[in-house]
């Protein structure tokens, strides 16, 4: 009894262990086969291998996943793969479009040598596989793939060339301000800044000070002194990283000089326009005042505290016309036009126009176009110059009332042989008059008009020479015949300034000369 009871709890036990054993194995060989079934490159050992439908990715290898993951080029798997290969298989595209036909595809990277890298090209049922093999395979890193290592260490040392050859300062910093990395750019530029003969010592020393490098402003502008008391100027941009800074500092020197250039130049012109006597005034493209010289104020009567809130164009018109400044316009509105039509006229570079103020004075207006769409508004007090014109205009018209009353036909000619002044009489002689004949006015021409009118004479031809040398000359007379057989007395006398006058009377049958206007009075009782 006893004994089968011992095989009984024998068997139950054995049993017993050979369920959960069962069961174990179950759970187990699914788990396998799900893992084997997650790609298909798992139970073929390949390191870096990719298969693609086109440009999508179909398959990949945990080396080439990993791969992938390190590239910083944005796309498809397609894309940062091409990035990685183009620079070791420049001609990778031309292989790729002879695939179809060939089927399989080798090729050798251009660094050739024991660096070299393999790329098998394989086209399958529609499918391409792409697979890497590292000649040099490390076998002393068994759980990292050769080829992703060798990608994130050829990017590694790119950005440790690219930081060294940075121009622009960069270094990092922790939060209480002390600097734990820093470029080469940053390394050389505190070398310059030691004493002779001190070496660099850690932590490094601080180029800016750290309120400026904490504040992390974009734009900071910020100077340090080197030996000698030269001046680098840098702008200086920053962001945080946890509890430290990441800082850089882009130099400023062409930017700070610019500056600087354009500030003596504005105060050049300033010092210049500020002795001019005309107004100037010069407005940006959206048409606000950003400069005036003093003249505008004496000229517009409008206050500097005005004209300091660089008030606009508009604005600046409606206070003249409110300090009857401007003509004053039959209508507001058609005034308000004209002002628009002012800026656009002066934008064009077409503007420019007399204003006659209710005060008596005369401004001349000058809009002119400055480039980026500026305008510059020129205002001039001509009073003046208008009284002397008007002045000169009188006298020029008394000079003809008085010679167009003498009774003696007179011609005065420039210089130049051109006719300047002529009066009533000689008009009437020879049936020529200067204000419709305009082009008739050379002495030449009008030669040839008194040589048609006349018999033939030598007298014309002396006339053209006498006028034409402007050296010593004296008066001198002479007589022509008309060809209705009136004599005519000519007398010809120089002027100031090379001018020639040339005046005619006719004379009468007893020998006695009469006015040219007289005789035609006589001529009319005669037809009377």
């Amino acid at each position: 009894m006893l004994e089968n009871w011992a095989l009984g709890l024998g068997l139950v036990t054995t049993s017993f262990f050979s369920a959960i054993g069962g069961v174990l194995l179950l759970a187990y060989l699914p788990g396998k086969s799900r893992s084997n079934q997650g790609s298909i490159f798992a139970e073929l050992g390949i390191g870096t291998a990719m298969l693609f439908d086109g440009d999508i990715l179909v398959d990949s290898s945990p080396g080439a996943r990993t791969l992938l993951a390190s590239s910083h080029t944005r796309g498809s798997p397609w894309i940062k793969l091409m990035s990685y290969l183009a620079p070791h298989f420049p001609e990778l595209d031309t292989h790729l479009i002879r695939l179809p036909h060939e089927g399989s595809i080798t090729l050798t990277s251009v660094k050739g040598g024991p660096e070299a890298l393999l790329l098998q090209l394989e086209l399958r049922g529609g499918l391409t596989r792409l697979t890497l093999v590292d000649p040099e395979k490390d076998e002393r890193l068994p759980a990292q793939d050769p080829i992703a290592h060798r990608a994130q260490s050829e990017e590694l040392e790119i950005l440790r060339l690219t930081m060294a050859k940075a121009p622009m300062l960069v270094w990092r910093e922790r939060a209480d301000g002390e600097i734990i990395w820093a470029n080469t750019a940053y390394l050389l530029r505190v070398g310059e800044t030691l004493p002779h003969g001190q070496d660099l010592t850690w932590p490094l020393p601080r180029l800016f000070g750290r309120t400026a490098s904490a504040q992390g402003a974009s734009g900071q502008r910020q100077r340090i002194t080197l030996p000698g008391g030269k001046e680098a100027w840098y702008e200086l941009i920053g962001s945080s990283e946890g509890e430290g800074r990441l800082l850089y500092a882009v130099p400023a020197d062409a930017a700070v000089l610019a500056e600087r250039s354009l500030s003596e130049f504005m105060q050049t012109l300033t010092k210049t326009f500020a002795h001019l006597r005309v107004g100037l005034a010069i407005f940006d493209h959206q048409r606000q005042l950003q400069l005036f010289n003093p003249a505008l104020l004496d000229l517009t009567d409008l206050p500097v505290d005005f004209l300091s809130l660089k008030p606009s164009l508009l604005s600046v018109l409606d206070a003249m016309r409110d300090r009857n400044m401007i003509p004053e316009p039959k209508d507001y509105r058609g005034w308000r036009r004209q002002l628009v039509e002012l800026e656009k006229a002066a934008a064009s570079g077409l503007y420019e126009e007399t204003w006659s103020l209710p005060s008596g004075q005369t401004y001349r207006v000058i809009g002119r176009p400055h480039p980026n769409g500026a305008l510059a508004l020129m205002i001039e007090d001509i009073s003046n110059e208008m009284l002397r014109t008007r002045r000169y205009r009188a006298d020029i018209e008394l000079g003809q009332a008085v010679i167009d009353e003498v009774d003696e036909a007179m011609a005065v000619f420039s210089n130049a042989g051109q006719l300047v002044m002529s009066n009533s009489a000689y008009a009437k002689l020879w049936n020529h008059d200067p204000s419709t004949a305009v082009n008739e006015g050379c002495l030449r021409v009008l030669c040839g008009h008194w040589r048609s009118q006349s018999a033939p004479s030598t007298v014309w031809g002396e006339v053209e020479i006498y006028a034409s040398n402007p050296g010593d000359r004296t008066a001198w007379t002479a007589e022509a015949r008309l060809l209705d057989g009136r004599l005519l007395d000519c007398r010809f006398a120089p002027l100031t300034g090379g001018a020639t006058l040339t005046a005619f009377r006719i004379s009468d049958s007893t020998g006695a000369t009469k006015p040219a206007i007289a005789e035609d009075a006589d001529k009319r009782r005669a037809l009377g």
